[in-house]
């Protein structure tokens, strides 16, 4: 067995048992049932499944880091306009806002580092606040955490499979 495992105090311990316990919880209330999945239903399971692993992983970090709270915060607003937009119709951002955001970022040094930063601050969460010293710790530690992620949830489709 893995000795980060063994060690509560790992990141892949803790997001092992955060994740499974968020798992256990998707499964419960609803569970596939023998006859096909409709694509809906596998796209929404898909979803539920990629919030738990955010969600577990930003926990797991303790809110240390800049991304782990920009991830809880985002995934939390969320949740509010969803259930906001039950109530009520839902409002759609135009593709014309979209394209004057896009053109509004304007490429100073096209290939440079001001063109590199941007995009990574683009991928990392919360990144499009932080200087370039903070973005490039931050975006170490995030791909850290995200290798863990994989790392863990392949280990629990092998196991899966094995079944």
């Amino acid at each position: 067995m893995d000795s980060q495992l063994l060690n509560p105090t790992s990141l892949k311990s803790r997001f092992t048992t955060r994740f499974l316990r968020a798992l256990t919880k998707i499964n419960a209330p609803n569970p596939i049932s023998s006859s096909s999945p409709t694509p809906r239903e596998i796209f929404q399971r898909y979803r539920r499944i990629k919030v738990a692993a955010d969600k577990s992983m930003a926990y797991s970090v303790r809110s240390r880091t800049t991304w782990s709270r920009a991830t809880l915060s985002r995934l939390r607003t969320r949740s509010r306009h969803r259930r906001l937009a039950s109530f009520g119709p839902r409002s759609s951002v135009t593709t014309a806002a979209v394209l004057e955001k896009a053109s509004s970022h304007g490429k100073e040094n096209e290939g440079g580092l001001v063109v590199q930063a941007g995009e990574l601050r683009e991928l990392v969460p919360g990144g499009e606040t932080m200087d370039l010293c903070n973005l490039l710790d931050e975006t170490a530690h995030y791909i850290k955490c995200l290798t863990t992620q994989v790392q863990v949830m392949k280990t629990i489709a092998n196991l899966y499979s094995l079944e």
